[in-house]
């Protein structure tokens, strides 16, 4: 079953195929979506990566969790399930 991480502090020029590239040192990339500003479609400065399995969705974390990335030191988590807050 997939398994989805949330990355945080990435640089604003971050490309979904670059961030691609970067996590399959860890495993099977299974998708990626840097989230970007609706008005603008600037990065917001995270994202998020999808991986195979929860064993590489670990081993991301483990390789990459706190290292450099374009200039910017990453933030890798599992991520949370989103929370409703009545806004749609």
């Amino acid at each position: 079953m997939p398994a989805k991480l949330y990355v945080g502090n990435l640089p604003y020029t971050a490309a979904e195929d670059d961030l691609q590239t970067y996590f399959a040192q860890a495993g099977t990339v299974v998708s990626v979506a840097v989230v970007k500003d609706r008005a603008s479609g600037r990065s917001k400065g995270f994202g998020f990566v999808e991986m195979s399995t929860d064993a590489e969705a670990q081993q991301a974390i483990a390789l990459l969790d706190g290292k450099e990335y374009q200039g910017r030191t990453l933030k890798i988590s599992v991520a949370r399930p989103r929370e409703d807050d009545g806004r749609r």
